[in-house]
């Protein structure tokens, strides 16, 4: 058994560090976080100074079995996992277990924290070890705890006021009300008409254009010509005015600096990827993982090509930067090598524990020397990573940009600009990307032919164009990351998530890679953001991220921070839990009047979706309403009364076939084909305001093909099928399941057989409604034994199945409170 055991997160990390470390270590994985908060309330009780219940997480109980049992047999334990709040608290639960076995009797049992997994830092690391520090750990505990009861309480109040399932999260909720309120920006905006008005000019040695910037002695601004028609009035006052040419009246040239960007944190890397690469946040964090984790380079073994990725710092290590020094003077030149290291400070209040930014491990692996070894996403992620650090550490480039006025007459002018590169510097390298260009991007790399005052340029003509003004743009991923950042919601490890919770809850859509909110994410946010304003208000956000970080740095004690905010929540949700009505939080919409019935139309959000209504929804109204369900791509903020009165066209008669009226309809699971009494669902790509009758004819008799092929087998006094089913055969009896040896022919099964694998592998049958029938059939009559045992297995498969949703209802109840938003 070797001496030292070193723990760390991932196996993939364990391998790396193990080749480092030699034979006198052994080098195990936790697989991330080996504890979480018991699966149901109580597992942070305020009354009890925010007391946590932690209990081993299920998947990683085995990883822990075998820490243990390497804990036992070794003389010095050390604590590898990540350099962060995470990591701290993954050490700080590992050393909690064992210390519980008693295994850490007499033992060292130290924290060694490393931000790049080289033999260098390794070997460094392990010099300097030190313990588990207490206030990083109390903060990512404080930020669990907070996550929890956050979730355990308000989640529950949107279940009863919204849509059952939905989660609230601290952090996800501000994002979420972010991307709704830009929605809400662009259905309010209203678009101007402008108009620009532009010169052709025809210069002996090059062509260009400039734009008018000054009309009848007055500044042209963008609202100056509003119409058409004062559009072309001016048009040609200016061609009259010109008289063929436009007389240059002053040339101005100017020189300036532009320096290269930091190197990346992971904001800007997310960011960057999503511009320059078209990576999600997800994607990004995992290629990199991977960088960090370390790659195999042939002859020189596997290493982590990049420093940690999680981090808000900007700054870079003396020896990194003096490397990066070196391959630039080797790479670009003495010139292209400042005479003192570029120096970048964070905006973080509290930059990620003073990492280092997210950079090469050594600068001197190229990405065209490692690219061999990379897959495609590593390489495209590391070539990103390689010369963002390096340009961040190159002289400015020098520009020059030049201003040409142009004069139509005395009372007219126009103006070019172009701007070239004299020194590149750092634009040899790299250039940091944007969301969105402005006038200076565009005049870049536009170069003017030489002009001189008193030049008179032939104009060859001039145009008028009409635009108009656009809505702010929906949030990509990049520019998400940015405004979170800025607003300082949330930490570099929790963008991802974040993102990917919208996603998954199907608050938001990514359509064409911008963020839209669903009818169910807007009436989210809107119930929050009115009944919860503080709790989803940027400010309150951002200064508990800042308590956080206060408590990370030995500030601040968790435990008062937890009081402060649990009194005012707890009373605010116990009230809104029962002042609130439903109507108001599902955000219902009046549309107009239907002209049939004279009976109000409304949509609002129901337990299935959004829905339209014709007639009063409230629970004492005299006739029933009829509803309809929005169809895809449809919004209840945006639908109109014409659109919505289309909805109730259905169901649709299609005509007869073999004597059975065929119709199509929208019922609570979607759209449907009918014939008689058979019902078949429209495939995807079917739209049920579109199919004709031969497509429903063809699904439903489809459907009947697959219903008549289900039954293998059928015995006689008995209601147990063997049935075809979407992953196999199987045996059934309406209530319970049970599986079919791989090596038995189906069809040869017989009733003793079959009733005995039910009794052994039968579970409960699971379908839409909580159960699933066996397929219908004329029951035989059974003898008075048969009756008294198909009782008692429907009194097991009963009592089974309650144990079942029991324990669904509390998964599903965890999974809302775990969703850190």
């Amino acid at each position: 058994m070797a001496k030292n055991l070193l723990i760390v997160e991932s196996p993939a990390k364990a391998k790396t560090i193990n080749k480092y470390l030699g034979k006198d270590f052994i080098v195990l994985a936790s697989y991330g976080h080996v504890r979480d908060l018991v699966p149901k309330e109580g597992a942070v009780d305020p009354e009890r100074g925010f007391a946590m219940r932690y209990d081993l997480i299920e998947k990683n109980e085995k990883h822990v079995e075998a820490i243990a049992k390497a804990a036992k047999g070794a003389e010095s334990i050390f604590l590898a996992t990540d350099p962060d709040r995470e990591g701290e608290a993954i050490s700080w639960h590992v050393a909690e277990i064992l210390r519980e076995r008693g295994l850490l009797d007499g033992k060292p049992l130290q924290r060694v924290v490393f931000t790049e997994i080289t033999p260098r830092a390794i070997k460094e690391a392990m010099t300097h070890p030190r313990d588990i520090a207490a206030p990083l750990v109390d903060a990512q505990q404080a930020r669990r705890a907070l996550d929890y009861l956050v979730g355990f309480n308000l989640s529950p109040v949107l279940w009863r006021k919204v849509q059952r399932g939905l989660s609230a999260g601290r952090v996800q909720s501000p994002a979420l009300r972010m991307i709704v309120e830009r929605e809400e920006e662009i259905e309010a905006f209203r678009a101007r008409e402008y108009w620009s008005i532009e010169a052709e000019c025809q210069h002996p040695s090059q062509a260009f254009s400039a734009r008018l910037v000054k009309l009848d002695g007055q500044k042209f601004e963008q609202f100056t010509i509003t119409d058409g028609e004062t559009a072309e009035a001016a048009r040609q006052r200016l061609v009259s005015a010109a008289n063929g040419a436009l007389q240059v009246t002053d040339v101005t040239s100017k020189q300036r600096k532009r320096r290269p960007a930091p190197p990346f944190t992971t904001s800007t890397l997310q960011q960057e990827a999503a511009r320059k690469l078209g990576f999600t946040t997800k994607r990004t964090m995992q290629v990199a993982q991977k960088l960090y984790e370390g790659v195999a380079l042939g002859d020189e073994g596997t290493v982590g090509l990049i420093s940690y990725m999680r981090t808000d710092s900007v700054a870079l290590s003396v020896d990194a930067v003096a490397e990066i020094r070196d391959v630039i003077a080797r790479d670009y030149g003495t010139g292209a090598v400042p005479d003192q290291p570029n120096v970048y400070k964070s905006k973080s209040k509290n930059a990620q524990e003073a990492h280092e930014a997210v950079r090469p491990t050594s600068a001197l692996r190229t990405p065209a020397q490692v690219s061999r070894f990379l897959e495609d996403d590593a390489r495209r992620l590391y070539e990103l990573v390689w010369k963002r650090a390096v340009a961040s550490q190159m002289v400015p480039a020098t520009l020059n940009t030049v201003s040409v006025e142009l004069a139509a007459g005395s009372e007219h002018g126009f103006r070019v600009s172009g701007t070239t590169v004299l020194d590149p510097g750092f634009l040899a390298v790299y250039e940091e990307g944007k969301d969105t260009k402005g006038k200076e991007e565009d005049d870049e790399g536009r170069k003017l032919p030489p002009m001189q005052p008193g030049d008179r340029i032939p104009l060859d003509r001039i145009h008028a164009d009409q635009h108009f003004t656009e809505p702010p743009p929906r949030y990509s991923e990049a520019s998400l990351v940015k405004a979170l950042e800025e607003y300082g919601i949330g930490r570099p490890s929790t963008y991802a998530s974040i993102i990917a919770t919208l996603l998954f809850r199907k608050y938001v859509e990514l359509e064409s890679r911008r963020f839209h909110p669903s009818d169910v994410g807007r009436a989210v946010s809107k119930f929050l953001s009115s009944h919860f304003t503080r709790y989803v208000d940027y400010d309150f956000t951002a200064r508990l991220e800042d308590e956080l970080d206060a408590v990370s740095r030995g500030e601040e004690a968790w435990v008062p921070l937890m009081e402060r905010f649990w009194s005012p929540f707890k009373e605010m949700v116990d009230d809104k839990m029962e002042s609130v009505d439903r109507s108001e939080a599902t955000g219902a919409r009046e549309l107009g009047t239907d002209p049939k019935t004279g009976k109000p139309v409304s949509v609002r959000l129901g337990r299935y979706g959004p829905y339209a209504a014709i007639g009063s929804t409230a629970e004492d109204a005299e006739d029933k309403p009829k509803f309809a369900s929005l169809r895809p791509g449809q919004s209840m903020h945006t639908i109109s009364l014409e659109d919505a009165l289309e909805l109730f066209k259905m169901p649709r008669a299609l005509g007869e076939h073999n004597g059975e009226e065929v119709s199509v309809g929208i019922g609570r699971f979607g759209p449907f084909a009918k014939r008689g009494s058979v019902y078949a669902s429209l495939k995807k790509e079917d739209d049920p305001y579109k199919v004709d009758l031969e497509r429903a004819v063809f699904l439903i008799e489809e459907k009947e093909e697959i219903a008549r092929n289900r039954i293998i087998k059928e015995f006689e006094g008995s209601d147990i099928q063997v049935l075809n089913g979407r992953y196999g055969p199987y045996i059934s009896n309406g209530q319970l399941n049970g599986k079919i040896p791989k090596d038995r022919e189906p069809a040869s099964l017989t009733l003793e057989e079959v009733t005995k694998l039910l009794e052994e592998t039968g579970k409960p049958a699971r379908g839409r409604f909580g159960k699933k029938a066996a397929v219908k059939k004329v029951a035989a009559k059974k003898a008075p034994a048969k009756k008294t045992a198909k009782k008692a297995t429907k009194k097991t498969a009963k009592k089974t199945t309650k144990k079942t949703v029991a324990k669904k209802a509390a998964a599903k109840k965890t999974a809302a409170a775990k969703t850190d938003a």
